[in-house]
């Protein structure tokens, strides 16, 4: 069956950025799509109960369709980004029916309390850091469609301006040996690259611009070489320092409205305990110590903590721990009246999060970066006695799939 032309009429955006339509009993994917357009669509990879296809072309559009701003976007070219081709307006809304989706299918829950998708202020032009991969001609590639193939990038959209104009400035091709260069703006102008390469030695290179360079080595402990080791960025009123390979949000409008949904969700009183996990250079942890009793705040990265400490300074009611969730929430006494939990993609470990379960706090509140990860845990959370109260997904990477979602568990 593989190669044959159907013709198609997807019915739902589901994760991944792909559309699923139904055709002779099986599921069908297909990528750059829209539920509800005709389309002719060539089957290239067939798994039996469902296949994968190709859009060969849009027989009836959606009204929703656009055209694309990037030269760089589409089949077989740049991997970054997947929803250029709808206009901006329903995105949210499609990343909505996905986290119900994830929900409901990995979750087991029936009804999922999913609000409305709060919609990015800026659609374009909102990254504040990138990292691009360098191929052995020197070029700046974002990975390609295939997850494998390494697709040169002369342009990029979705970009902050002032990153864009320092990538026209600066030429790698004759630094040999480098890997991967990350480029990041701070909230105030200022600039930083971070470069890696396949023997953590710094490449030779002269900068005649302002902007900080620092060499990231391979066990992602960074080493600086020209200016300063780090950037600023202000959320909310309170600026974060965020050294060479650590992480912030790319997003900083949306940063501050995750901020804000974390308070409003957790509605402290003043006089409670919370722990903030997977806590970075102390984001959520900042604005939690100013309205709960105290704050121990978790975080494994040597640097982010470094950042947390001079971050938090002006807050004494903080207790700042380097070291795994999994092995730092055994040892802790407790009681801790709420959480607030930030993990990366692979979402919680079972181990940390039994541990967590165990200190018993009566409301958690999960940042997650990724749907079928948070429905996992939220089976998860279910299992130990944990309601899912209201999840509300988050546009932080506009014409991307990807979805962060604030979601709320009571015990």
């Amino acid at each position: 069956m593989a190669d044959k032309t159907l013709e198609l009429t997807p019915a739902e955006m589901v994760h991944g950025g792909q559309t699923l339509a139904r055709h002779g009993g099986r599921v069908i994917f297909t990528p750059y799509t829209i539920p509800g357009e005709r389309i002719l669509a060539r089957i290239h990879d067939d798994r039996g109960r469902f296949a994968f296809a190709s859009c060969e072309r849009v027989l009836t559009p959606s009204p929703q369709r656009v055209a694309p701003r990037c030269p760089h976007f589409g089949p077989g070219k740049c991997g970054g980004c997947h929803f250029q081709h709808i206009d901006y307006a329903a995105q949210p809304g499609y990343k909505r029916d996905v986290v119900i989706d994830q929900l409901r299918r990995i979750g087991g829950i029936a009804d999922p309390p999913v609000r409305p998708t709060v919609p990015s202020p800026e659609p374009w032009e909102y990254r504040y850091h990138a990292t691009f991969h360098v191929d052995g001609a020197g070029n700046l590639c974002f990975v390609g469609t295939d997850n494998q193939t390494l697709v040169p990038i002369e342009e990029c959209h979705i970009l902050r301006p002032e990153l864009r104009a320092l990538l026209d400035e600066l030429n790698f091709d004759e630094m040999a040996g480098l890997t991967r260069v990350r480029v990041q703006a701070g909230s105030e102008g200022d600039l930083m690259l971070v470069l890696s390469t396949q023997d953590d030695q710094a490449p030779e290179l002269e900068v005649t611009m302002p902007v900080s360079v620092n060499l990231l080595l391979s066990d992602n402990e960074p080493v600086n070489l020209v200016g300063s080791s780090y950037v600023t960025y202000r959320v909310a009123g309170r600026t974060f320092r965020v050294t060479a390979g650590g992480f912030f949000q790319v997003n900083l409008l949306q940063a501050e409205t995750l901020v804000r949904l974390v308070l409003e969700t957790l509605d402290l009183r003043g006089d409670e305990t919370v722990l903030d996990l997977y806590a970075g250079v102390g984001l959520f942890t900042a604005f939690l110590a100013e309205r709960a009793s105290l704050v121990t705040s978790v975080e494994s990265y040597p640097p982010a903590v470094t950042d947390a400490d001079v971050n938090l300074a002006d807050l004494d009611n903080i207790d700042l721990i380097e070291g795994a969730v999994e092995d730092v929430l055994p040892e802790l006494e407790g009681p801790y009246e709420a959480a607030v939990l930030d993990p990366p993609r692979t979402g919680v470990a079972a181990e940390a999060l039994d541990a967590l379960v165990a200190l018993g706090p009566r409301t958690l509140v999960y940042v997650s970066c990724e749907p079928a990860t948070l429905a996992r845990d939220a089976r998860r959370l279910a299992a130990h006695g944990y309601r899912l109260q209201a999840v509300t997904p988050v546009d932080m990477f506009p014409q991307t799939y990807h979805i962060e979602c604030v979601a709320h568990f009571v015990r």
